[in-house]
């Protein structure tokens, strides 16, 4: 369930029910705007406050995504599809071989162009890996396959998944900050 409320500042935003949620989140995507997801139970006042709340760092994160997307001009569409065809021949093979080196078992695979992430991991045990990944050092490609790989357990951030990403990736935490230094297109 959503429904697109007008900010007099933010323009229109999206407002989306979810059963699983626990929390008032709010998402700020170049292509899909600002979306606020809120739990089934919360009003869509609520979720109008919390967004005026939190409205100077919505603006501040539309700043930053407009800027770096125009101070480096994203990648040609030539480049995407050269990136696209070496992430389907290298990611799927690389995530078969750690997935079989520690025991998990996924569903599929998935080459995406997203934006926001590197990966994702769904509840049917489905992956979805960024096709940017291939821009990366082999090193952090295989922490965000690992990472992935992790949340088939553990569909969180909590204790248990750290504990288990740890023990794959050693320097996990080490690997997470250097991540964030490259930008997704």
């Amino acid at each position: 369930m959503q429904r697109i409320i007008e900010h007099p500042e933010l323009g229109k935003v999206t407002v989306r029910k979810n059963p699983r949620s626990r929390g008032i989140s709010i998402r700020v995507n170049p292509r899909r705007g600002v979306t606020v997801t809120i739990p089934w139970y919360c009003s869509y006042r609520r979720a109008a406050v919390f967004l005026t709340e939190n409205k100077e760092w919505v603006l501040k994160t539309i700043a930053r995504q407009q800027e770096q997307s125009a101070g480096e001009g994203g990648i040609s569409p030539e480049e995407t599809e050269r990136l696209r065809k070496e992430a389907k021949a290298w990611l799927p093979a690389r995530l078969a071989f750690l997935a079989e080196k520690y025991s998990f078992s996924y569903n599929q695979v998935r080459i995406k162009n997203n934006v926001s992430n590197w990966g994702s991991c769904s509840r049917k045990g489905n992956i979805n890996l960024n096709l940017n990944l291939m821009r990366l050092p082999e090193d952090l490609r295989d922490y965000v396959i690992l990472h992935e790989l992790c949340h088939l357990k553990f569909p969180n951030h909590g204790q248990e998944f750290h504990s288990l990403l740890e023990s794959l990736c050693p320097d996990h935490r080490m690997k997470e900050k250097e991540l964030r230094k490259y930008r997704i297109f």
